[in-house]
């Protein structure tokens, strides 16, 4: 997961072993997709309540009582753009008993892929801010009850 989130900066947070372990730990749920036995991509689902220091998580955090966060999703190189996105979303939401499915994307640099994607799949934005690395995101949700 560590080498699929560098090779993923800046569209997602630089992170070290460490505070990936802790991430994972913290997550309610974490996905995988395996091609050949080999990871190609994840994502990890938190809930509310965590005493993690994320700007976006705490945005959240303070806005609502009842959802989940997606702290990250990333893939390789050679396996983005081919539905894999989709396939966790969906997963995720079916498993999901929260309302609401919320995250950001950058804006600042901007993610345009991941903005199309994020609409296609029903996600409007909420608000804005600048993060604690200093990127301007759009914060997203999905309304799942």
């Amino acid at each position: 997961m560590l080498a699929i989130n560098q090779e993923n900066v800046p569209a997602v947070g630089p992170e070290n072993e460490e505070t990936m372990r802790q991430i994972f730990e913290w997550s309610f749920l974490a996905l995988g997709i395996e091609v050949n036995q080999a990871l190609v991509g994840y994502c990890l689902i938190m809930k509310p309540g965590l005493p993690y220091g994320s700007t976006n998580y705490q945005w959240f955090c303070d806005k609502y009582d009842d959802f989940i966060y997606l702290d990250r999703v990333a893939f390789t190189a050679s396996h983005q753009g081919k539905g894999y996105g989709s396939l966790l979303y969906s997963e995720v939401e079916s498993r999901s008993t929260e309302p609401l499915f919320t995250l950001e994307v950058n804006l600042k640099p901007r993610n345009e892929g991941s903005l199309r994607f994020h609409h296609r799949l029903g996600f409007v934005e909420v608000g804005q801010q600048v993060s604690g690395s200093g990127k301007l995101v759009s914060l997203m949700a999905k309304t799942l009850r």
